[in-house]
């Protein structure tokens, strides 16, 4: 829904010189609105098939500063770590383990979480010390997060 995309990139609080990840790349339609946000998106997507499709939609669009990749999203991209943000477009039954690691201090994360896949709750968290500070703000439903850390 796009106005569950803008309400999860507006809770990200972006200022437009940040480096964010984004787990769960689908088509590309989050990544291309977090192109013109921030600095550099990095987006990872398990399935193959989307993420070169994204890349050629990506491509035609014209944006350059979004860089996708495959793999299992719920370990993130320590590679290119620390994020300013990192939002997940896929429900998981907590924070996976790894991703407040790869914030930076004072970073912020946007993730469906519940103990069921179809009872989720949007989560936002900043980076405080070392530790997440976890607010949540409203009932959602998300694909499953597959992964180590995920479903």
């Amino acid at each position: 829904q796009p106005s569950l995309v803008a309400l999860m990139t507006q809770a990200l609080e972006l200022k437009g010189n940040e480096t964010v990840l984004e787990i769960g790349t689908g088509s590309g339609y989050q990544a291309a609105i977090l192109s013109y946000l921030a600095q550099e998106v990095y987006t990872i997507e398990r399935i193959d098939t989307l993420v070169q499709k994204a890349k050629k939609i990506l491509k035609k669009l014209g944006i350059s500063n979004v860089h996708a990749f495959k793999g299992d999203g719920s370990l993130g991209l320590p590679k290119y770590a620390p994020y300013d943000a990192i939002i997940v477009t896929a429900g998981a039954r907590e924070i996976p383990k790894l991703l407040p690691d790869q914030l930076k201090e004072g970073g912020r994360i946007v993730i469906p979480v519940g103990q069921s896949k179809t009872n989720q709750k949007l989560v936002v968290g900043t980076k405080k010390k070392g530790r997440l500070d976890t607010e949540e703000v409203e009932p959602v439903r998300f694909v499953p997060l597959i992964g180590r850390y995920g479903w």
